[in-house]
């Protein structure tokens, strides 16, 4: 899987972070989500895919390998 973030998209309200961690992350000044984790382990592809459905802005795109 490859995620890829498109911060202009985000609207700051962390509901990736709270899904998935280990991949997502916040900026301290604005809030908006940052990617720690391009390539996640296959273990966390279900936190990601939450993430990316629970993501107000559709910020978040998944390409399945």
């Amino acid at each position: 899987m490859h995620v890829t973030l498109d911060q202009d998209r985000c609207v700051a309200s962390g509901q990736c972070v709270l899904a998935a961690p280990e991949v997502f992350d916040q900026r301290d000044d604005d809030g908006v989500a940052v990617l720690l984790d391009d390539l996640p382990a296959s273990g966390l592809h279900g936190e990601v895919r939450r993430a990316a459905a629970v993501c107000p802005g559709l910020a978040i795109a998944l390409a399945e390998s």
